[in-house]
Order: C-alpha cells, then sequence, then structure tokens
C-alpha cells in the first residue's frame, strides 16, 4: 500500500470513529441534538470551512471508489505471484510457478523409491526459490538418504534449467506406499 494510500485511511478511520463516538453520545442523550445540528451548520454554511469539507468529501469518495472497485495489486506482486521475470539485452523471459513445479515433479519421479508427488513453489522479491515437495514413497524407500539426494538433486536441476537460486527444498513424506504382494498359485 502507499503512503499516500496509508495516510487517507488513518484520517478516514478517525473520521468514522468520531462520528461513531458522537452517534453513540446523541443515542444515549449524553449530548444534545440542537448543540451538534448548530456545530455542523457552522461548519458548512462558513466559506473556508463548506470549500475544506467539500473537498475532504469529494477525495474520500474517490478514495472509496478506487478501494471498492480497483485491486490495489501493484503490477510486481502480480509477477511475483505468476513467476520469476528475467530480463537481459534482448528481452525478457517469464519463468512461471508452473514450470519450476513440473521440474521438482520430474526430477522426484525419476526416482525408483518415489511414487507420487505434489509440489508447490514460492518466489521471493530476490527470485530465491523455496520448494514444498509431498511424496508418496515405496516401502522399501530410505527417506533420509531419498530426501537428501532428492534435495540436492533439484537445487541442481533448477539452477541448470533456470540460473535461479534454491533457498530451501522442503521434503514432507506424506505416505508410505504398502508393498505389492505377488501371491502364486501352484
Amino acid at each position: 500500500m502507499k503512503i499516500l494510500e496509508k495516510i487517507a485511511l488513518i484520517i478516514y478511520s478517525y473520521i468514522i470513529l468520531i462520528l461513531a463516538v458522537i452517534l453513540c453520545l446523541l443515542v444515549f442523550g449524553w449530548l444534545d441534538m440542537e448543540f451538534v445540528g448548530e456545530i455542523v451548520r457552522t461548519i458548512l454554511v462558513g466559506d473556508i470551512s463548506g470549500k475544506i469539507v467539500l473537498g475532504v468529501s469529494v477525495l474520500f469518495i474517490l478514495l472509496s471508489i478506487k478501494c471498492i472497485f480497483f485491486d490495489s495489486s501493484s503490477k510486481e506482486q502480480i509477477k511475483e505471484r505468476q513467476g520469476v521475470l528475467l530480463e537481459n539485452e534482448s528481452g525478457k523471459l517469464m519463468i512461471s510457478k508452473e514450470t519450476i513445479e513440473n521440474l521438482v515433479n520430474s526430477v522426484a519421479l525419476n526416482f525408483e523409491s518415489t511414487q507420487n508427488v505434489t509440489t508447490r513453489v514460492e518466489l521471493d522479491k530476490e527470485n530465491n526459490v523455496k520448494v514444498y515437495a509431498n511424496l508418496t514413497v515405496t516401502s522399501n524407500a530410505v527417506i533420509k538418504d531419498l530426501s537428501a539426494k532428492l534435495q540436492e538433486k533439484i537445487k541442481e536441476k533448477i539452477k541448470l534449467a533456470t540460473d535461479l537460486d534454491v533457498k530451501e527444498v522442503n521434503i514432507t513424506v506424506k505416505k508410505v506406499a504398502p508393498e505389492e504382494n505377488v501371491s502364486e498359485n501352484t
């Protein structure tokens, strides 16, 4: 959120708070309605104060319309959600999160003891990659060795394919698949 929007939101919040307190005082009878009416009339009828109130009102109307109908996400935030934008003298390249997820899945499924993989990728502002992989492994898998090798291979593959630095590869073994029993009939 931009600094101007933050300041406007703070001022808007204070005005709403003051109005709410005044309304509560009026409802409980602790403030005289005629007194409040006279103050409002004085502010609105005054030449300079009336113009100030009008200007502030128009500003808040415009800010309200902007907040209601327009997304405040910046183009940079949208790009971060989509993927990594790389630029060089020849042009631009967008590497989507789905591409990185597919790389991770292909690396993981190349291991014999991995049966199923789901992946989620997060990118920070410096284009560092965090990978979260959920696995189903076979019952004969040595999970500690598998995860260490998998983390290393995923980092290598992403670096080689995209030239992006992988900050973390977090692996969760969700399930160990049962052994398939083959019964022989003699």
